[in-house]
């Protein structure tokens, strides 16, 4: 089985976005099994998130999740979201980024414009 590319590149832009001293941040399908986040920051079935290290604790960017600490609300909540549920990762500063299409057997859909 071939090794989905996501992981991969979100970590890329990741890394690239803290290199340029922008803010990474995450768009996600919240209708996906495993998204696991606080339900009232979601709008029309998505949520956009900071991933910056001062906005997260304990970051992992792993091959199948992402997950960490975040506060909502002034709220320390735990946040697992599938990477397949990653519909964009871009820099808040200059939207500059990339927008991932379905993979084979991802039933994932694009964000909206």
């Amino acid at each position: 089985m071939e090794r989905s590319t996501r992981p991969y590149l979100i970590r890329a832009l990741h890394a690239w976005a803290l290199d340029s001293g922008l803010t990474p941040q995450i768009a996600v399908d919240t209708g996906l099994p495993g998204v696991q986040v606080p339900a009232s920051h979601v709008r029309e079935g998505q949520i956009v998130l900071n991933i910056h290290p001062e906005a997260v604790r304990q970051l992992e960017l792993g091959d199948n999740t992402i997950s960490f600490f975040a506060r909502f609300s002034g709220k320390s909540e735990p946040v697992v979201i599938p990477v397949h549920a990653v519909l964009a990762i871009y820099a808040r500063e200059n939207g500059r980024g990339i927008q991932f299409q379905p993979e084979e057997g991802d039933s994932t859909p694009t964000p909206d414009p």
